[in-house]
């Protein structure tokens, strides 16, 4: 079967208690491709009834899945990594069909959600909890982790893959079950994802495509224990308002807006090819991407020909094509991007490359790779996510100034530095206001064992690491006194002594 001949038998379907299945809901949409606008197939997007039902299967299996020792779930897990790898270009293909990102990219994707289950395989039944010393002779306490329950994990489009795997990993390997909520942009994606999970217990891990009304009604379910949710900083905020209602657990990534800086010291033909790839990898819809630069004036002007030079060679086209640059993911976020650009430009940025969409594709939702040279630091461009494929960038005078400017913002997401000043180096990784900081490498997240999340708007909760499956774990503290002994130094009746003496 083709993909496209996949597309079509998944029109309509859901994935609820092991079984895919005609969706009931009355809305829905169709599934375009960004490269060529062609139809891929039909949504339904699952009814709340259906998110009940879901619920209720999660529940039953993770009580099962929960009694499971944590040998056979690392084993478990271990076999979703593999085949994921093993369904690597089928997914892949998915993936870039329905959101446009070179293949390359999807692939690389399949390969880090196989990583993330792998590694959470193995740290789930080493860090299991720990014993504690006790302050009573006689007594043992011990400090375990639970799991949550039922995680609901509601994903963007531009990673459906790889922000899944995060996620799903390591809350698998806490115990819980996980239903998903993907993008409307990618649900066809994560439905054949399915298929990597059917050797787990039934209702495990389910996927209900839907929008907004189907996102609302899996965060506000009381048999929904925990969510995962990455999107916009409304859509955050929204989510840890309804959490907030009954105290769970909520993990958020909401936006980015990533300072880029480089300095007299770097080594400019690197800085210019990381700039280049964190600016435009996934035409520019990454959180991480360098949304904002901050370039010193002695390297300012042979850093912009360097990355306009770099720029000018990158490939457009269709990411099943051998291209560098695939479309956006949707005409609304192709529109979305252009008025944010030509807002930047009404504000006094200069275009040095592209400015609009490029020649000789009369189809799809293509955009060129674009640089702003001029840029000051009161431009909303700068203080905006623009989640598009522009480098914005602005001439500093110092250090100082740059960190200054990169600290100035309501988002703590990443940020990425490039100098070979050890002060500077030093400097960068203590006082930066990110979760994540790189320094004189790119912006890329492709460590399990580092935790990743942000500060500010850019949300709450790691993932990854040791932290990551703590987001899907309780702490639990139980003390034990084996010996039997009544505690009378505390119990009543208390002493007369020990009583106010006057």
């Amino acid at each position: 079967m083709t993909m496209m001949e996949t597309f079509k038998s998944l029109s309509g379907h859901i994935h609820i208690d092991g079984v895919l299945r005609k969706g009931a809901g009355t809305e829905g949409c169709d599934a375009i491709d960004p490269a060529t606008e062609e139809v891929n197939g039909a949504l339904v997007f699952a009814s709340a009834a259906e998110v009940d039902e879901a619920v209720e299967a999660a529940k039953r299996a993770q009580k099962k899945w929960n009694r499971t020792n944590q040998g056979t779930r690392a084993e478990e897990l271990h076999e979703v990594a593999r085949r994921l790898r093993e369904a690597m270009p089928r997914l892949a293909e998915a993936a870039t069909r329905e959101m446009g990102k070179p293949f390359k990219e999807s692939a690389n994707e399949v390969w880090w959600a196989a990583s993330a289950f792998d590694y959470y395989a193995e740290i789930a039944r080493h860090d299991a909890g720990r014993v504690v010393g006790p302050n009573v002779d006689g007594q043992m306490h011990v400090v375990t982790k639970d799991p949550l329950g039922v995680v609901g994990v509601i994903l963007p489009y531009n990673f459906p893959f790889v922000l899944f795997g995060w996620e799903a990993s390591a809350a698998l390997a806490a115990g819980n079950a996980v239903i998903m909520k993907p993008s409307e942009l990618c649900s066809f994606s994560s439905l054949v994802l399915m298929e990597c999970f059917d050797h787990l217990p039934k209702g495990l891990m389910q996927c209900i495509p839907g929008a907004l009304e189907t996102g609302e009604a899996l965060v506000g379910h009381k048999g929904v224990d925990g969510i995962a949710f990455t999107g916009s900083v409304p859509g955050g905020q929204a989510v840890a308002r309804t959490c907030a209602d009954t105290f769970k657990r909520a993990l958020i990534e909401a936006s980015g807006n990533d300072a880029f800086m480089v300095m007299p010291s770097a080594k400019l033909s690197v800085a210019s090819q990381a700039a280049v790839f964190a600016s435009f990898a996934n035409c520019g819809q990454v959180c991480t991407s360098a949304e904002r630069l901050y370039i010193h004036e002695d390297v300012h002007d042979q850093f912009v020909e360097e990355v306009t030079e770099l720029a000018s060679r990158l490939r457009i086209g269709n990411g099943l094509d051998k291209v560098d640059l695939g479309p956006m993911a949707a005409q609304r976020e192709r529109d979305r991007f252009e008025g944010i650009l030509a807002h930047a430009i009404d504000q006094g940025a200069k275009v040095a490359l592209g400015g609009g969409r490029p020649d000789g594709f009369n189809r799809g939702f293509f955009h060129s790779p674009t640089i702003l040279t001029d840029c000051t630091p009161d431009m909303d461009i700068m203080n905006n996510e623009s989640f598009g494929p522009v480098m914005p960038i602005c001439r500093v005078g110092s250090f100082d100034e740059a960190m200054d400017l990169a600290n100035n913002s309501d988002y703590g997401l990443g940020g990425c530095v490039f100098t070979n000043d050890v002060t500077e180096i030093m400097r960068s990784m203590n006082e930066l206001e990110v979760g994540t900081t790189w320094i004189n490498a790119s912006a890329l997240v492709d460590n399990d064992a580092g935790p990743f999340g942000g500060r500010k708007l850019s949300g709450t909760g790691r993932q990854l690491g040791s932290e990551g499956i703590d987001q899907f774990r309780h702490t639990k503290l139980t003390m034990i006194d084996h010996e039997n002994e009544p505690a009378d130094f505390w119990w009543f009746p208390y002493k007369d002594e020990e009583a106010y003496q006057g």
